[in-house]
C-alpha cells in the first residue's frame, strides 16, 4: 500500500484545516479554559462540524453517514491536532461508532449511528478504572439478573462523559480481572438513577470523568454483541481510537515544528538569526525525519484498520507509541528552542505539551503498546 494520502483524501484534508484553522484556532481553547466553560466544547462549533459531515465521516451511508475509513477520520484528527481543538469527536466519532459498527444490532445501530453521524448524540467508552490504561484488568461487575443485569463500580478518564448521550461501559460478567474472557459491553443511558458523573477538566483543558455505578439496571438488549465475549468489540473500538489519537499526535507535533522553524528564522541573536546555528539546525532536522516516519507508521495503522479492522492491533500498537515519543520530543524542544517564552502561559507552545501529554496517556501510553507487541511475539 501507498502510505500517502490519495487526491479525494488531500481535499478533505484542506477542507478540515480551513474549517478548524478558521473556526478553532488555539485561542478558542484558551477562551474555553479562561471561561471555565461548563460544557468544555463549543455546541455551535460542534453542529458546524457536523454540518461539513466530519462527525459520520465512519458512519455507513445507510445511516447517514459519510462512509469513510480510518484514513479519512486520522485526516480530520490530525487537523484536529494542529488547532488543538476541543470537541468530542475522538470519542464519539470515532472509538464509539467503530464499536457501534463492530458488534452493534441492527435495533441499535437504527437507534444511534444518525444520531452520532449528525452530531445530535455524543457518545463515549467508559473502559478504565485506574490512573493507567489496563483495559484487561477490568473489575466493574456485571451481575446477572432475571431481567438483565446490575452494574456495580466504577470508571475514570471517561472522555466527554458528562456531555455523552450514551456510555459504551466494559464490565466483567465472568471470570477476574486479568482475563480477557468474561467482559461484556453495554449500552448504557448516563442520566438515569444509579449513575454519578464527576467532570475532570484535564491540565490540557479537555473534557474527561469519573463515573460510579451503582445498583444500575440494565436490560439484556443493552448488551452490544455477545455477553462475555466483548474483547474482540472492545479492541476494535480502543484500536480506532488509537489511530485517531497517533493522527491527533502527529498533527500537534507537526504544528509545534513549523511554529519551532518560523522561530528559528526570525529569533535574533549574537545579530544572526538562531536558525543559522549548526546545533539547532541538527535538533530541527532530526525532528523532521522523525515526523516522516511516524506519519508513515500513522497512515499505515490507518490502512490497516481500513482493510481488516480485527487484525491492524500490531500496525496500531506501532503507530500509537511512536507517535506518542515523537510528539513528546517535538513539544519538548519547541520549548527549549524557545526559550524562556516558551514557558509562559501566554505562550501557545504550552498547550500542545499539555495536550501531547494527556494523549500519550490516552487508550495506552508507549510502554503499555511495547510491552504488547513484546508478550505478543513471546518476549
Amino acid at each position: 500500500m501507498s502510505l500517502i494520502l490519495t487526491e479525494e483524501q488531500t481535499m478533505l484534508r484542506d477542507s478540515a484545516h480551513e474549517f478548524l484553522s478558521d473556526r478553532a484556532p488555539v485561542k478558542r481553547l484558551r477562551e474555553l479554559r479562561d471561561s471555565r466553560d461548563a460544557a468544555g466544547y463549543s455546541r455551535p462549533l460542534w453542529q458546524q462540524f457536523a454540518e461539513m459531515g466530519f462527525t459520520g465521516v465512519l458512519v455507513p451511508e445507510a445511516f447517514g453517514g459519510l462512509g469513510l475509513g480510518h484514513v479519512e477520520a486520522g485526516v480530520v484528527m490530525e487537523q484536529i491536532g494542529h488547532q488543538l481543538a476541543s470537541s468530542p469527536f475522538l470519542s464519539s466519532s470515532i472509538a464509539a461508532v467503530c464499536a457501534l459498527r463492530h458488534a452493534g444490532s441492527e435495533t441499535q445501530q437504527q437507534a444511534w449511528l444518525p444520531r452520532l453521524a449528525s452530531g445530535a448524540a455524543i457518545a463515549t467508552l467508559a473502559i478504565d478504572e485506574t490512573t493507567k490504561h489496563r483495559p484487561a484488568q477490568t473489575a466493574l461487575r456485571g451481575t446477572p439478573t432475571g431481567q438483565g443485569f446490575v452494574l456495580n463500580g466504577a470508571k475514570t478518564f471517561v472522555l466527554d462523559a458528562h456531555v455523552a448521550d450514551l456510555l459504551i461501559v466494559a464490565a466483567r460478567t465472568a471470570g477476574q480481572p486479568g482475563n480477557t474472557a468474561g467482559i461484556t459491553l453495554f449500552l448504557v443511558d448516563p442520566k438515569v438513577p444509579g449513575i454519578e458523573i464527576e467532570r475532570s477538566v484535564m491540565v490540557d483543558s479537555h473534557n474527561a470523568g469519573r463515573i460510579r455505578f451503582t445498583d444500575l439496571p440494565v436490560s439484556a438488549d443493552a448488551v452490544l454483541g455477545q455477553a462475555g465475549d466483548g474483547w474482540k468489540t472492545l479492541n476494535a473500538g480502543l484500536d480506532a481510537g488509537r489511530a485517531a489519537a497517533a493522527a491527533e499526535l502527529l498533527g500537534l507535533a507537526d504544528e509545534a515544528f513549523a511554529r519551532t522553524v518560523a522561530y528559528l528564522k526570525e529569533r535574533r541573536q549574537f545579530d544572526r538569526v538562531i536558525g543559522e546555528f549548526q546545533g539547532l539546525q541538527h535538533r530541527a532536522s532530526e525532528l523532521y525525519c522523525e515526523l516522516e516516519i511516524t506519519r508513515a507508521a500513522v497512515i499505515n495503522a490507518q490502512q490497516l484498520l481500513d482493510a481488516d479492522i480485527d487484525k491492524a492491533g500490531e500496525a496500531v500498537a506501532v503507530a500509537k507509541a511512536r507517535a506518542g515519543r515523537t510528539a513528546t520530543l517535538a513539544v519538548q524542544e519547541a520549548v527549549q528552542m524557545h526559550g524562556g517564552m516558551g514557558m509562559t502561559d501566554e505562550f501557545e507552545i504550552g498547550f500542545f505539551m499539555k495536550r501531547a501529554r494527556v494523549l500519550q496517556e490516552l487508550f495506552g501510553d508507549a510502554n503499555f503498546h511495547l510491552d504488547q507487541l513484546a508478550r505478543k511475539h513471546g518476549y
